[in-house]
């Protein structure tokens, strides 16, 4: 019975990082800047960030994550075009792109086994976002308070098998669509 006790125990504990991975939601560090991001997970002390690579530059191009253990960083694939993103971390790649060219209302994100296409609910409004048809799982984010995006709220079920860095990468796509760049 001890030895059950123990791995069962043991078991338990080594879900629990699996666990961090599932977002709950992100805000503005400060009520006044969107270069700076604090992520939300199911853990709460395991919160992470999103901002600016070079804060001092003013660069909305570059990015950079953290959360628990996981660093990486989130970039234009090609400086002044807009319609791609690359995410690097955990020794894995993501990429962004729209799906009709300059129109940033629907994505394709895609790691090479996953494919996943994000866009805006409704066409003119940028509060609201969700994945659509995918055997992934679901993934919506929305603003807390309608109008207001410093707070955002996510439905993270997707599969596990879905890594972090994809995750966040779609994260960044609907930040960076929806809010004022200053």
């Amino acid at each position: 019975m001890k030895t059950f006790t123990v791995i069962l125990l043991a078991t338990f504990c080594l879900a629990i990082p699996l666990h961090g991975q599932v977002l709950t939601g992100i805000a503005t560090r400060w009520n006044d800047s969107f270069s700076e991001w604090i992520i939300y997970t199911v853990e709460e002390e395991q919160d992470g960030e999103l901002r600016h690579r070079w804060p001092m530059q003013d660069d909305w191009t570059e990015w950079q994550y953290r959360l628990g253990e996981s660093t990486g960083t989130i970039k234009l694939k090609w400086r002044q075009d807009l319609n791609e993103w690359e995410a690097r971390g955990d020794n894995q790649i993501a990429t962004a792109r729209t799906v009709w060219r300059d129109n940033f209302r629907e994505w394709r994100i895609t790691d090479g086994k996953h494919t996943l296409t994000l866009n805006s609910r409704f066409g003119n409004i940028w509060d609201e976002w969700t994945i659509r048809n995918s055997s992934a799982g679901q993934f919506d984010m929305y603003t807390s308070f309608e109008g207001d995006p410093r707070d955002w709220v996510i439905i993270d079920e997707l599969d596990e098998s879905v890594p972090l860095v994809m995750k966040l990468l779609m994260v960044h796509v609907v930040l960076f669509q929806s809010t004022p760049k200053q």
